[in-house]
């Protein structure tokens, strides 16, 4: 990530959020709506994937109209949670949709649900959560219910390594925490590549851990109501496996994945 990265301001300002009508999307978009900045926007977009209705043969042209529908629906349903926000529906896969609508937004952040069963809309949430996290062009936000609705999010837990991506994790947890009342705790793991010098150096609260950097921030998840993390930038086949990736799978909270966004 780029020195401009480590002091992203706008990370909140352009968000894209994935919806489906089930109730992961909708925690994905209240809290996209809750992390929204004041001069923010926030599309919500919908996938009907038309193409499937043409293995329905002679019927094809009413599942077009229930897929177009549904869609629809998911939308309104949406919408109702998150008034202000804008709406759209494409077609397309969705996974690959989202990441389009997410490009031509020139898009800060991407939300999604973290699961979600197959609805007759063809978005199954947990492929297109794992697709945000490899090939999206900006931050993302993997939503999970928290405990608190209301005050989300109150605990921001943050890893740091010393690295340029870290600072720019920390920036974007400080900025959330002092926005909603709450506190940030920065831990770092020793048995995964650590500067320490340079982590204390970027929190000076920081607190080290014995464990791999995945299991310490999985750990840390379970009373936390957000984990974040920063990326390397690394999209597609090399995003697999990446330690943002598994934390935003392992994690019990959400996870905001910080990565260099479109200016």
């Amino acid at each position: 990530m780029d020195d401009a990265g480590a002091t992203e301001p706008g990370i909140f300002t352009r968000i894209v959020c994935g919806v489906d009508g089930t109730p992961a999307s909708l925690v994905a978009v209240r809290q996209a709506a809750r992390l929204q900045g004041a001069d923010g926007a926030l599309l919500l977009t919908a996938v009907a994937d038309l193409a499937k209705a043409a293995h329905a043969g002679v019927a094809a042209p009413h599942a077009a109209e229930l897929l177009q529908g549904e869609a629809e629906t998911a939308l309104a349903e949406a919408r109702a949670t998150a008034p202000s926000a804008s709406a759209k529906l494409v077609d397309g896969e969705p996974a690959g949709a989202l990441v389009r609508q997410a490009e031509a937004e020139r898009a800060t952040l991407v939300a999604v649900g973290s699961h979600g069963r197959r609805r007759a809309a063809g978005i199954l949430l947990g492929t297109v959560a794992a697709r945000m996290l490899r090939d999206a062009p900006c931050s993302v936000l993997i939503a999970r219910a928290g405990r608190d609705t209301e005050s989300w999010p109150q605990s921001v837990v943050v890893g740091v390594d010393g690295s340029l991506e870290s600072a720019a994790a920390l920036t974007a947890a400080r900025s959330v925490a002092e926005r909603f009342g709450g506190g940030v705790l920065a831990v770092a793991s020793t048995k995964d590549q650590l500067d320490r010098e340079a982590a204390q150096a970027i929190a000076s609260e920081l607190e080290e851990h014995p464990g791999r950097a995945v299991d310490v921030l999985a750990a840390a998840s379970e009373s936390a109501d957000l984990v974040v993390v920063g990326s390397r930038g690394l999209r597609g086949l090399k995003a697999l496996g990446s330690v943002s990736e598994r934390v935003a799978h392992q994690a019990r909270s959400s996870v905001l994945v910080v990565r260099s966004s479109v200016g």
